[in-house]
């Protein structure tokens, strides 16, 4: 990786690379402006509340999902 460089995949949900994206979008195919949003990186040794209710999210939605199969 370059310095100023943050990488991320963006076909995983687990990523969450959606959580750090601007409002903004493409107006072709709508998709978040990911080459200019900005990033704070810090050490962390556990997962933080937005991460916690992303994850409870998830898990609600896969189990609505298994409901309705």
């Amino acid at each position: 990786m370059a310095p100023d460089v943050v990488y991320t995949t963006f076909h995983r949900p687990s990523t969450q690379a959606n959580v750090v994206t601007t409002d903004d979008s493409d107006w072709v195919t709508s998709c978040p402006e990911y080459k200019v949003t900005a990033v704070q990186i810090s050490m962390s040794n556990e997962p933080i509340d937005w991460q916690l209710e992303y994850e409870e999210q998830a898990r609600r939605i896969a189990t609505t999902v298994d409901a309705v199969e």
